[in-house]
């Protein structure tokens, strides 16, 4: 009897096994304004479970499934309705919670790219997000475009008590997504990036294991020592405007004790 019991649950097993589909990774692609975004209007982009645009990117391609953008982007800029079933707009009514729940927008940074990278990961929770057109590196030269459709805003580069560095906003965020097991990648082809994001090519994102194999290689990358002592001032310091607009609130922000902070995070890199 119990031979036929434990031969029984074996055969379950196995059976379960083959009718059950592999859980596939799930990955995410974010899309900025930069010049090179525009490469995803080529790109076969089945390999991700989710893409996201920014504020304008939406125009890029036909295959978006959410669109982040801001109190302040003008309704004609908003795709028309109606939106395709698997389409949905994101508001700070959204992003602004998900947000705090890492950290808020103070240690986070308050320019778009990094508010869509921390809704991504909190509301999304994948498995690996690239990036594609977030740079944040804007022409100088006269005459240049600066974004994928004519000349805007260099929002990130604005004089702001949150953004004195990128650098250390996106290891912060860096070192965020790998506490979620979340593998982060650069997908530009610009030579130069604000964002210290390892870089990859779009081929790799269908190999088998992309996910497990950059993961890795992060984790060996971050000195989590470091992050825990940057996350510990953060505590300290106790800044969260949970609203979002700290903007109203900088009257008790410290722009020198934010700037230390940011020196600690970027410490966080393994030396080469």
């Amino acid at each position: 009897m119990l031979y036929f019991q434990k031969h029984t649950a074996e055969k379950v097993i196995e059976t379960v096994k083959k009718i059950t589909p592999a859980l596939q990774p799930k990955m995410a692609l974010v899309i900025g304004s930069a010049p090179d975004a525009v490469l995803a209007k080529d790109w076969n982009l089945s390999s991700f479970a989710y893409r996201i645009t920014i504020n304008n990117s939406w125009q890029i391609t036909p295959d978006w499934d959410f669109l982040v953008y801001p109190e302040d982007l003008l309704p004609e800029r908003l795709p028309t309705a109606p939106l395709k079933a698997h389409q949905k707009l994101i508001d700070a009514a959204e992003f602004v919670p998900a947000q705090n729940k890492l950290g808020g927008f103070v240690y986070a940074g308050g320019t778009m790219a990094f508010t869509t990278a921390y809704w991504t990961l909190s509301a999304l929770k994948p498995d690996l997000i690239a990036f594609l057109g977030c740079d944040m590196v804007y022409a100088a030269t006269s005459g240049e475009s600066n974004h994928f459709y004519g000349h805007g805003t260099s929002d990130p580069l604005r004089a702001d008590i949150t953004l004195q560095s990128l650098e250390a906003k996106s290891l912060r965020f860096l070192a965020m997504a790998n506490s979620l097991n979340c593998a982060v990648v650069n997908l530009s082809k610009l030579p130069h990036s604000r964002l210290v994001f390892p870089r990859a090519e779009l081929e790799e994102m269908s190999k088998p294991e992309v996910c497990k194999v950059l993961l890795d290689r992060q984790k060996n990358k971050l000195n989590m020592s470091r992050i825990e002592s940057a996350l510990s001032a953060e505590k300290d310091l106790g800044y969260m405007v949970a609203s979002g607009r700290y903007w109203e609130h900088l009257e008790g922000l410290d722009e020198s004790k934010l700037r230390q902070i940011d020196d600690l995070w970027l410490q966080t890199l393994q030396p080469t």
